[in-house]
């Protein structure tokens, strides 16, 4: 067993991230009652970036026990944490279940008003497109869809925490087989309501546009996203009784390669899906990029690519870089602003379609979720050891270095 105690400390930041998280809702519920359309959209944009980083964490744990990777044991547990605080967006979903007529086309067809136009209308034509899709896109499915989602999300996440968590007090060698078995037979459920989650709440916002990658896309950005905040929480759990003093550079070298492969995976897969539809060249599909790479939001993509691709590829090639934890930490954080520039150029254009621009609840929707996630997330990883201490790996995981 590893000479630590249980975690319960971070009250201080736990207290002032739920504080400022707080804070940062009753501001944006203002923002809705003086003008509801960007405010929800604002909380949109929040909830998908945060909610995406939690799931992923729950995948990466499924693919790490999948795997029976053994170097991540000492970082398992802080996935463990963030994939378990997806409990807590169960209830940050309702604005978007309740306020769903203001920001998805689909529910009220007939009546939408295209944002940023002069009273621009679905067409008959449009209308009778969008009839078809009725089956799938409708309230009652959406909300049932919804509790499969996170019902699948809880399931996994609290089944791979609870029996890692009983392996501390207990130490039986069986619960890491079943964390082996059962991962596999999670991963199809997980990528599976990621991918349709990914289609409901951002994909739907032009609901005549399809992408069958387009749910991978979302994942691949979460991802990244994920590997980025595992990388600043353990830079910094450096603490009484916190993991951060018991990794090396090794893991932080590994950490800053995985950071690596899905800064290229997300510009593999968003420029996949880019040359498939400009290769097709279907109306109904190249409205959504032309949106994007014509006119006014043109030097945001291009911004985009060159600093949300080119720069931190280049970066993270630098073997020293990754074995610098605190450089490390600082290109993790580019990168998830990054992200948020990313999940922006998804949302807004459906907004605001003649081109950038800023409404106010972008950041205290952004601030009061992200407040309330890292204050869950804390909240649930007090009282707990920081690391899994009596995982049969554990001693390979400290003393890992790189083959």
């Amino acid at each position: 067993m590893i000479a630590v105690d249980r975690f319960n400390g971070g009250s201080k930041v736990m207290t002032l991230a739920g504080a400022v998280g707080v804070l940062g809702l009753v501001l944006t519920v203002v923002g809705f009652f003086t003008a509801p359309q960007p405010a929800l959209f604002s909380y949109l944009l929040a909830f998908t970036y945060w909610l995406g980083i939690s799931v992923a964490s729950i995948i990466m744990v499924a693919i790490f026990h999948t795997a029976k990777v053994k170097w991540t044991t000492i970082l398992r547990r802080s996935m463990e944490t963030m994939g378990s605080s997806v409990v807590l967006f169960v209830p940050l979903v309702l604005p978007i279940v309740f306020g769903a007529k203001h920001i998805f086309p689909w529910v009220d067809p007939a009546a939408w008003v295209f944002p940023g136009t002069e009273g621009l209308k679905y067409t008959e034509v449009e209308l009778h497109h969008l009839h078809h899709k009725h089956p799938y896109l409708n309230l009652t499915f959406f909300y049932i869809r919804q509790a499969i989602y996170f019902g699948t999300w809880i399931f996994v996440a609290w089944r791979l925490r609870g029996w890692s968590t009983e392996q501390d007090t207990s130490g039986a060698l069986d619960l890491t087989v079943k964390l082996r078995r059962f991962s596999p037979g999670a991963l199809p459920f997980l990528a599976l309501t990621i991918t349709f989650a990914g289609f409901d709440w951002l994909m739907t916002l032009t609901p005549l546009w399809q992408s069958t990658i387009f749910g991978v896309y979302y994942f691949a950005g979460s991802f990244l996203a994920a590997f980025c905040v595992l990388t600043i929480a353990t830079v910094n759990a450096q603490g009484k009784d916190e993991y951060g003093t018991l990794v090396t550079t090794a893991h932080y070298h590994n950490l800053g390669k995985l950071m690596l492969a899905f800064t290229a995976f997300w510009a593999y897969i968003a420029f996949s899906q880019f040359l498939l539809i400009w290769i097709a060249n279907l109306p109904e599909e190249a409205g959504w990029f032309k949106l994007r790479i014509e006119g006014a939001w043109r030097p945001l993509s291009i911004a985009l690519f060159l600093m949300g691709f080119v720069l931190p590829f280049f970066t993270l090639l630098s073997r020293n870089l990754k074995l610098k934890p605190r450089l490390l930490a600082i290109v993790a954080v580019y990168l998830l602003v990054m992200h948020a520039v990313d999940m922006y150029w998804l949302i807004w254009p459906a907004y605001s379609p003649q081109g950038p621009s800023f409404h106010w609840t972008i950041l205290t929707a952004f601030v009061g979720v992200g407040g309330l996630a890292v204050a869950g997330a804390i909240f649930l990883a007090r009282g707990r050891y920081s690391l899994p201490v009596k995982d049969p790996y554990i001693s390979e995981s400290l003393r890992y270095v790189q083959p």
